[in-house]
């Protein structure tokens, strides 16, 4: 955009409007909620990790950011381990605070799942449930 007219003299009143024509045009992005993807980890972890990526590509499908500390934090802590274990709680503690709503997938509740849930209500955050093929079973806070 040229800030200058066709004599070479400085026109910034055409240059505004062009400049907010040109910006009216621009596509919106559209908004995208941060949602906390809570289920089970320990036991059968191979397949746990399987059907989280499944619940995170399930979020992103409706739109939303997918938080998943389980599927971060085991990458580089040991689950085992009982301090690190609370160590990295504590971190998806501080990230569920960040989040707009926590969706809870699967029907058993695990410990640290618990722990999510119990923090989210205290924080009034609105909560979702799922089953496991992604049906939505309560809504709620």
């Amino acid at each position: 955009m040229d800030r200058f007219n066709g004599s070479g003299c400085p026109d910034p009143t055409a240059f505004k409007a062009m400049t907010a024509v040109a910006k009216s045009k621009a596509p919106a992005k559209p908004y995208r909620p941060l949602v906390y993807i809570a289920s089970p980890f320990a036991g059968d972890t191979e397949s746990n990790v399987g059907r989280a990526q499944g619940f995170c590509r399930f979020a992103v499908s409706k739109g939303c950011i997918p938080i998943a500390p389980h599927l971060l934090y085991p990458q580089f802590m040991d689950d085992s381990d009982k301090a690190q274990r609370e160590l990295g709680l504590f971190f998806a503690l501080v990230l569920l605070g960040k989040c707009d709503e926590l969706w809870v997938f699967d029907d058993k509740i695990s410990t640290g799942m618990a722990a999510e849930i119990t923090k989210a209500k205290k924080r009034g955050m609105p909560i979702k449930y799922f089953n496991y093929k992604c049906e939505v079973l309560e809504y709620g806070t």
